[in-house]
């Protein structure tokens, strides 16, 4: 399991309890019960932008689900200037959103692209939910590092690996084992009979496709992985097994520069 919030000095944990409270009064007036949106990822967004003051952002991958929801979510907290929505597909739903906000921004391209996150250029803070354990070629490590040169806070959120003590590629567990820790879903039926035909809407092998779930990422890796690139946990939160599967927690994190979470009263 994740490591619960308690490695965190206490007077953040009373922060993050006192924003949960206030997080979900909110959330019942602004939300419908039905919404896509989740209450874990709002919660990250809310503290990164209240706590860091944040005037822009990058949302990677930001379409899928959710029509580029926690874009516009973020984009319309007071002082916030700009955003960048990046993903390859953009809904109809999320062009027209978009079209209402002078601060919103969309990008079509892979964000793995260093010619994509050059032209998302230098943001307060970057967004990766339920995107980063897609990432292969480049991988989910080398995409953190592509990016850390541009921002200063990175809000995360998604299935973070519990079966092993390492990150694993999960393709490597094998068709029987992959299918038993993988959501079901159409992407996944037979692809271990086409793991090297070309995908013909993204032009590479199937194997290395963000349409299906690459990486088994450990919450130690993670945060190995960000203080290596300079950035210090400011925020976690763990609402445990994700959906159905035995093999992943819903976690949620901030990072920040440290210098910048030391000049935060």
């Amino acid at each position: 399991m994740l490591a619960r919030d308690t490695d965190l000095p206490q007077i953040l944990r009373t922060r993050a309890s006192v924003a949960r409270r206030r997080l979900g009064r909110r959330l019942a007036l602004s939300y419908p019960p039905d919404s896509p949106l989740d209450a874990l990822k709002l919660e990250a967004l809310d503290v990164a932008h209240r706590r860091f003051r944040l005037r822009s952002a990058a949302d990677l991958g930001a379409v899928w689900a959710v029509d580029a929801a926690y874009t516009f979510h973020l984009a319309d907290q007071a002082g916030v200037e700009s955003v960048t929505a990046v993903d390859d597909d953009f809904t109809a739903t999320a062009t027209r959103a978009a079209s209402r906000r002078d601060n919103v921004r969309l990008l079509r391209g892979n964000f793995g692209d260093a010619t994509v996150a050059a032209q998302v250029g230098q943001v307060d803070a970057v967004v990766m939910f339920d995107v980063l354990l897609h990432q292969v070629s480049p991988d989910w490590d080398e995409v953190l590092e592509l990016y850390a040169p541009s921002t200063r806070v990175f809000v995360l959120a998604g299935p973070w690996y519990t079966a092993s003590p390492t990150s694993v590629r999960l393709l490597d567990l094998g068709e029987e084992r992959y299918l038993a820790t993988v959501p079901s879903q159409v992407t996944h039926d037979g692809l271990f009979d086409r793991l090297d035909e070309i995908n013909p809407t993204r032009h590479r092998p199937w194997r290395d496709v963000h349409d299906i779930w690459q990486w088994g990422i450990t919450d130690q890796d993670l945060r190995q992985r960000m203080r290596s690139l300079g950035f210090t946990l400011a925020h976690f939160e763990n609402h445990g097994a994700w959906r159905s599967l035995s093999s992943f927690d819903n976690a949620a994190y901030v990072f920040a520069r440290p210098e910048l979470i030391a000049g935060v009263p």
